[in-house]
Order: C-alpha cells, then sequence, then structure tokens
C-alpha cells in the first residue's frame, strides 16, 4: 500500500518538479523513472524496519558513558541504532550523489533528499547521518587528493562517520571568539600539513561512539601568529580534519588514538537518541608521539576555515529544516488518525442539542479541521521547497554556466528560508497535533509530545532564527547588487502570471503580487539610511515575511500542476491547504514588515533596566 508521503513525494517529483527530465544530462543518463523509485522503495523499507519501530526506544534510552580501563569515557548506545546506521550504510546512500569512480550511484541530490525524508519521519534522532555525508562532501570540494582518499572515502562507504566542531562553550554562535589554537608539526606530511591543536569543543553531534571504526571530526580552529597571539574575528580561523583514531596515507588505522577527549554528554529536549558531545582537544589524555595535542591535517589554506566550513553548514542548514519538516509530517499523520477515530463533543447546530446523540469525531469540528489544514500547508508546503532547492543543487552541475549560476544564487538567497520557516512553522503544526490530542497529547502514550520535543531543537540547529535572519536581510538579498532577490521574483512572477489565466487562481495570484511588491519596497526601506543596526533590528520579522511569501508562491506554483494528482482527493486537498496559505497565513505578512519598513528599533533601543 502507498503510504501519505510516498504519495506525496511521487507527485513532487514527478508532476511538479520532473525529475526525470534530469536523466536528460550525461551525469545521470544511467538513471531513470524506475531507478528513481527503487532507491525510493529502499530506503522506505528500512526506514519503516529498523528506524521506526525503535524511536521510543532511543528516546528513553538516551546514550550514556562508561568508564574504559584507561580512565577514558565511552558510549553505550542501544542495539538498534547500530542496527540501523548498518543497514544505512549498506544502502549505499552515503554516496548516492557522488561520482561512480568514489563508489557512488550518481544519483540527482533531488532524489537522495527524498529518500531520505523517509528516515527523518520514522526516527529522527537515530538518522543523524547528515553530517557524515556533509563533512564528506567539504573534504571532495576543499581537501587535498589524500584527504579525500583517506577520510572522504571511508566516509562514504561507511567504515567512518563524520562531524563538524565550531561551537565553544565560551563562544556559542559566536564563530569570531573561537580560541582552539593550532600549532604547525609537520607542513610536508602526506595526509596534509599536520598542526597540533588545543581547545574544547561544545555540542557536537555524534562526536562520540562506537557505531563506526574511527570518528572524522572536522574542527574550527586558530592558527597563531609569529607573536604566538591569535588573529582576532573570523578571519584567522582555519579549519582541520582530526581523526578520533590516526591513520596512515593509505587509511589505515594505526592503532595510536589521537588526543581527542570525551568531557561529557549533553542531555537535551530532544534528538535523545543522538550522542552529543563535549570534546576535549589536545588536553593530553592521549598523547601522540609522548606529546600533548590532538594531531589535525589542515583543509584548504590558512584563515579560509570558515568559507570551507560553509559548505558543510549550508548543507546542514537544508537538512535540518528537511528534519523539522518530516517531524511536522509525523505529527500531522498521527493527529489526523487520532481525529478521524476519536469521538468527542457534539456537533454545532439543532443536531447537537439533542443530548442522545451520539459523540461525533474529533474531525467533524471545524476548529479540529483548521488545525489539521494549518499543519498540511506548513508541512507540504516546506517538504515542496525543500526539494526545490535540492533540485537547485542539481542545476549547478550543468553544462549552461548561466543556469548553474542562476541556480547557486537562488539557493543563496533561499537557504535561510529553507532551514529557518520549517524549523518555526512545523514544530507549530507539533504544537498543534497536541492541541488535536487533547489531554493525551501530553503524555507518553502517544507520539506527538516527543515529536514536539525533537523539533524544537531545530529552531536552534545550524543557526538561530537571529543569524538566519541576519544572514537574509544583511547579505543575501544584497549580495551581488541584489541580483538573487530579482531572480527570486523573476520566478515568482512567471507563476503569478500563469496562475492568472485560470480564473480560480487569479485572487491567489493578486494577493502574492501585492507581498511581492511589499517585500521589495520593504527590502530598500530598511537599508535607506545605511545604517546596519536599523535595518537588521526587525530582521526576523522580515524572514518571516520574506519565507510566508516563499511558501505561497510555491503553493500557487503547486496548484498550477495539481491536476496531475493521481486521486480527486489529493487535489482537493492540495487545493485547501494553498486556499487556507492564501486566506490564513499570507495576511500576516504585513504586520511583520511594517515594523521593518519603520525601522521600529522598540526592541533595540529600550533600556536594559526596562525589561
Amino acid at each position: 500500500m502507498t503510504t501519505p508521503l510516498r504519495s506525496t513525494l511521487d507527485f513532487l517529483l514527478h508532476d511538479w518538479l520532473d525529475a526525470s527530465a534530469l536523466t536528460q544530462r550525461p551525469r545521470f543518463a544511467d538513471h531513470s523513472r524506475e531507478t528513481f523509485d527503487a532507491v525510493l522503495d529502499t530506503c522506505e523499507r528500512i526506514a519503516r524496519e529498523k528506524y521506526a519501530p525503535f524511536n521510543r526506544l532511543v528516546d528513553t534510552e538516551e546514550p550514556r558513558t562508561e568508564q574504559n580501563a584507561d580512565g577514558s569515557l565511552r558510549v553505550v548506545l542501544p542495539r538498534a541504532t547500530y542496527e540501523a546506521r548498518e543497514a544505512y550504510a549498506e544502502s549505499g546512500m552515503l554516496a548516492a550523489a557522488q561520482d561512480y569512480e568514489h563508489g557512488g550511484m550518481q544519483l540527482p541530490y533531488l532524489v537522495e533528499a527524498a529518500a531520505n525524508a523517509f528516515f527523518g519521519k520514522a526516527s529522527i534522532s537515530i538518522s543523524s547521518s547528515l553530517l557524515t555525508v556533509g563533512n564528506a562532501n567539504l573534504l571532495m570540494a576543499h581537501g587535498t587528493e589524500a584527504q579525500k582518499r583517506v577520510f572522504a572515502a571511508n566516509e562514504f562507504n561507511g567504515r567512518w562517520t563524520g562531524t563538524m566542531c565550531l561551537s565553544e562553550p565560551q563562544a556559542g554562535s559566536s564563530l569570531s571568539d573561537v580560541a582552539t589554537r593550532a600549532v604547525l608539526e609537520d607542513a610536508g606530511d602526506p595526509l596534509g600539513p599536520r598542526y597540533r591543536l588545543r581547545g574544547n569543543k561544545m555540542w557536537i553531534s555524534a562526536g562520540e561512539h562506537e557505531l563506526a571504526d574511527n570518528i572524522v571530526h572536522l574542527v574550527l580552529a586558530k592558527i597563531p601568529g609569529a607573536d604566538g597571539k591569535l588573529v582576532p574575528g573570523v578571519k584567522g580561523i582555519s579549519l582541520f580534519v582530526v581523526p578520533k583514531k590516526l591513520v596512515d596515507a593509505d587509511g589505515q588505522l594505526t592503532g595510536v588514538r589521537n588526543d581527542v577527549s570525551l568531557a561529557g554528554l549533553n542531555h537535551k529536549l530532544g534528538w535523545r537518541g543522538t550522542t552529543n558531545t563535549l570534546l576535549n582537544f589536545g588536553e593530553g589524555q592521549f598523547k601522540v608521539d609522548g606529546q600533548p595535542g590532538a594531531v589535525g591535517y589542515l583543509v584548504g589554506q590558512p584563515g579560509e576555515g570558515l568559507r570551507c566550513m560553509f559548505h558543510m553548514m549550508n548543507e546542514a542548514r537544508i537538512a535540518i529544516g528537511m528534519a523539522a519538516t518530516m517531524l511536522g509530517l509525523a505529527g500531522y499523520e498521527a493527529s489526523l488518525d487520532y481525529a478521524k477515530t476519536r469521538t468527542q463533543g457534539r456537533p454545532v447546530g439543532p443536531a447537537g442539542k439533542d443530548p442522545s446523540a451520539p459523540p461525533v469525531r474529533l474531525i467533524e469540528h471545524a476548529d479540529i479541521r483548521r488545525m489539521l489544514l494549518a499543519q498540511k500547508s506548513y508541512c507540504e508546503g516546506a517538504l515542496a521547497l525543500l526539494l526545490y532547492c535540492a533540485k537547485l543543487v542539481d542545476e549547478q552541475h550543468t553544462g549552461d554556466a548561466a543556469q548553474a549560476d542562476e541556480a547557486r544564487l537562488l539557493l543563496e538567497v533561499l537557504t535561510p528560508i529553507a532551514k529557518s520557516w520549517p524549523s518555526e512553522n512545523c514544530l507549530e503544526a507539533n504544537s498543534l497535533a497536541i492541541q488535536i490530542h487533547g489531554g493525551y497529547g501530553y503524555t507518553r502514550d502517544f507520539p506527538v509530545e516527543q515529536y514536539w520535543r525533537d523539533n524544537r531543537l531545530n529552531m536552534i540547529h545550524e543557526g538561530t532564527h537571529g543569524i538566519q535572519a541576519m544572514d537574509l536581510l544583511g547579505r543575501k538579498v544584497l549580495m551581488e547588487g541584489g541580483r538573487g532577490l530579482q531572480l527570486l521574483a523573476g520566478r515568482i512572477n512567471a507563476t503569478i502570471e500563469q496562475a492568472m489565466q485560470r480564473p480560480a487562481l487569479a485572487a491567489h495570484a493578486n494577493a502574492l503580487a501585492q507581498t511581492l511588491a511589499r517585500v521589495g519596497a520593504v527590502t530598500k526601506a530598511a537599508w535607506a539610511t545605511g545604517d546596519a543596526g536599523e535595518a537588521l533590528a526587525n530582521a526576523v520579522p522580515y524572514m518571516q515575511a520574506f519565507g510566508h511569501m516563499v511558501l505561497a508562491w510555491v503553493w500557487l506554483d503547486l496548484l498550477l500542476v495539481s491536476d496531475a494528482a493521481k486521486n480527486a482527493a489529493a487535489r482537493v486537498g492540495a487545493e485547501g491547504a494553498a486556499a487556507y496559505f492564501f486566506a490564513y497565513e499570507l495576511p500576516k505578512t504585513e504586520a511583520w514588515l511594517q515594523v521593518v519598513e519603520q525601522r521600529n528599533m522598540t526592541c533595540a533601543q529600550l533600556p536594559e533596566e526596562a525589561f
């Protein structure tokens, strides 16, 4: 039986985004609709058998530490976690988008993202492989040939896992305050210039475990100058690959443990099945050649660490948006099932006044339908947006340089929305799912409370709303003379023009056109004085309005092809979700845009003592 998620993915991939057209390109020529479907079938089966049954287990049996004979700590995880990861690695999905010569399938990223959605929905805290893939992809883009062959290859084949180590206890998201030091030891090492690192990293997902033979850490650190001092700001940050266990130039383990030690575990509200760690680099617990200091190899050029790391961070941001979306969809499906089966209350009107009348199902109440429709509009719209972004990744791998550059710039503009909009609005969907369950929604007898807890983390994962909003208004809509915003506006206008030709969609098209014009005008107004403090004081409301505009565009574009839906119910459902979004959500943009347009300083200028 085809599941609701599979039906939605099939519609988005084939009826909306025309995934099969990608097979006309040389890179994907060996693929077809049949191979794409086979990948989805495999991932859906693994998620159903190895992930979903254990989602509650890993939530209640959190990672714990035990002490080794040498005094170090090791992490203990449920057996189900090992089996799930092994099944995923054996599927080949870690290297799905890589070249054949690197053990990959040369699968479009669009199909890879769609296939991975099943794991996010089944158990987000087990499916934490996104960092391994992002880590390896970064090394493929910026690493030396030896680093690609040794580290990336062993991550793609599943032997090793990967992390990214940015945050520090004293710095949090302020990367300019990174204090981890890296001192050159051997400029001629076969794996790249070898350094010794000392410092502490916090909030490192999958930073310690025994799921694989090795863990490849990508670590931001600063190289001290001739005076021994660290360069202030982000310009002094470099990137290093630091393996948990040292390896030789052929990728074989040497038997020497690197000076990377687990200091403790962070126990979070959600994602409890994912090991989250505090790591010490170079504290001397595992001395290498009798000396303290974690051995690390420079990736890219000194001082360009943040530029390299953003390759991984942008990928991770889109993945977090997908995680938020799938948690929202999981809650929507659970609350929909509950609303269809739970009876409570009587109908409004004369029939409900008869005390002997039987109770009706929850879904027969208008307010329950409002909450269900809100969830549907948020989550299915977000899924469409994220797959659109995934296709933009594929559009960058075309022979048409202009088309590739346009896709790159569009993705730059949309990435803050792809990360933040789902993590805010699909969390709200989870809250509505709890509300539909009533008092039962707060209990562990039903899954919706876990979905909410897991999803609450995504508002902070890979950059808070404030950080994403400043990136959007402070950089993305301004970069290259505002060309990215112009490109997006062009695509939105193209959808509006098509929709205007259909009487049933004309009202939606007009509403979106007005919002697009307002966003353009307000963007200029925010920067009218050139004062960044004034412009960015209301960056989050700007991003909220911008995101709602983008989602309204996505829904309108979906309606242009909704006739292709396999059944009438799916078509009517899409039309209803879009109608909800345009009636209930899009009007909110004006309130957000007003404070941005006015450069309202209420929040920024209120005296501290007044809080």
